[in-house]
């Protein structure tokens, strides 16, 4: 009987070893985005994007027959990302996505860089001015500075043009949360308009969680601008054009960035009052011209806004969709091209990618600037676009024309 259950153990244990090997470990990789907290909408709707696209990389068989497994970590705020990133290293993880917001993102770059960790940002545009640029740390979204040069560069090229306006003789005014994004933002801007020439009547930078608004807006005013540009967070700028509605504040061009004027709750929550306004920002999965994408970006635009819609019933917003084509840039493109899952492979397989634009499903290629040069780290053909409120609670992008869904209209005065 002992030889009986021996045997039967022994079987058993073969069995389980069987089952063991069978199972391939899983590439655990961190999230850290803000799940809650004043970004925490954005930063949920790029973490659902990311998670998407380890579900789709796990569905096609993983990264070399491994499973992918998410490990996401809330960093609410700046003070929260060196935690976060702690919390990631202590449980073994090496590699990170991340973290839609730039004041997040710089600190929690800086930490995982520090840990020799790989950092990969999704969404995020603030300028990555700290260690591991382009060793260890990568973002594949486009830089605040393009935003606000291309935005400014639109304004001037194209909706003067509409509005048969001298953009040359437009007045100027920038305005800005003063901290990494707004600033990053806005210097690209400021830069812009100071290589044209341009008349720059004031820059108003502002805390937005103490900001007087009607006081702002009275000084905004006083500059007398045909223009103005905001860098602002989604409160914030929502109050902003309340205010420059109620006083009457009338101009040629309005005209935001990521984080409030491209996002649906900007558009929801001011109806008519947001209509002719601009973004500069990333796409959305249904702000998007699919034909300016090659072959194998539309099937995996189409792929995700398919399972994208089944799971969290719509479309994606332009962070989801930032979201998704980072990560998917990370697990698919790179990670598998890697000779290991560790992130000096990783960072090594980055840098040697070379991706056309349109091949992700938000428009971007994915080139990286090589180490100790100026674009290092950063995804040298990251897709922004510019999109307009056409009606309450509609919007489309109508620059570039690779990607455009509809023409501008022109901003009607206010009322």
């Amino acid at each position: 009987m002992r030889r009986a259950t021996v045997a039967v153990l022994a079987l058993v244990t073969l069995a389980v070893m069987s089952c063991t090997s069978s199972s391939p470990e899983p590439i655990r990789v961190g999230a850290v985005y803000p799940l809650s907290g004043g970004q925490g909408p954005g930063g949920v709707d790029e973490f659902d994007g990311a998670r998407l696209a380890v579900q789709l990389v796990n569905a096609d068989g993983g990264v070399d027959g491994r499973p992918v497994e998410l490990v996401p970590v809330d960093a609410p705020g700046a003070d929260a990302a060196p935690g976060a990133i702690a919390q990631l290293d202590d449980e073994g993880v090496r590699l990170v996505l991340g973290s839609y917001g730039s004041t997040i993102s710089e600190p929690a770059a800086e930490a995982a860089a520090r840990r020799d960790m790989l950092f990969w940002e999704t969404g995020a545009v603030g300028e990555m001015t700290g260690r591991g640029a382009g060793a260890l740390v990568f973002r594949v979204a486009p830089s605040g500075a393009v935003l606000g040069r291309n935005a400014m560069a639109f304004v001037a090229d194209e909706y003067a043009p509409v509005m048969h306006a001298d953009p040359s003789g437009l007045r100027y005014a920038v305005t800005f949360v003063n901290d990494a994004y707004g600033r990053a933002v806005a210097k690209g801007a400021l830069d812009e308009l100071r290589a044209r020439g341009f008349d720059v009547v004031g820059t108003f930078g502002y805390d937005p969680r103490a900001v007087e608004m009607e006081a702002f807006v009275h000084r905004l005013a006083r500059s007398h601008p045909d223009v103005v540009f905001a860098s602002a967070y989604l409160d914030d700028a929502i109050r902003m054009r309340r205010e420059m509605v109620r006083q009457g504040l009338d101009v040629m061009v309005g005209i935001g960035t990521s984080s409030s004027y491209c996002m649906p709750a900007f558009g929801s929550t001011l109806g008519k009052d947001a209509v002719g306004l601009f973004a500069s920002d990333k796409p959305a999965s249904n702000a998007i011209n699919a034909r300016g994408l090659t072959p194998d970006g539309r099937a995996l635009l189409d792929r995700a806004s398919a399972a994208y819609a089944d799971r969290f019933g719509g479309p994606m917003s332009a962070a989801a969709l930032a979201g998704f084509s980072g990560a998917w840039a990370l697990l698919h493109d790179v990670l598998g091209s890697a000779t290991e899952p560790t992130p000096a492979a990783v960072a090594s397989a980055a840098n040697g990618i070379d991706l056309p634009v349109g091949s992700l499903p938000n428009g971007s290629g994915l080139r990286f600037g090589g180490p100790g040069t100026v674009m290092a780290g950063a995804n040298e053909l990251a897709a922004s676009v510019v999109w307009q409120w056409q009606s309450p609670g509609r919007n489309a992008v109508v620059w570039p024309p690779r990607y455009a869904t509809s023409p501008i209209e022109p901003l009607d005065p206010l009322p």
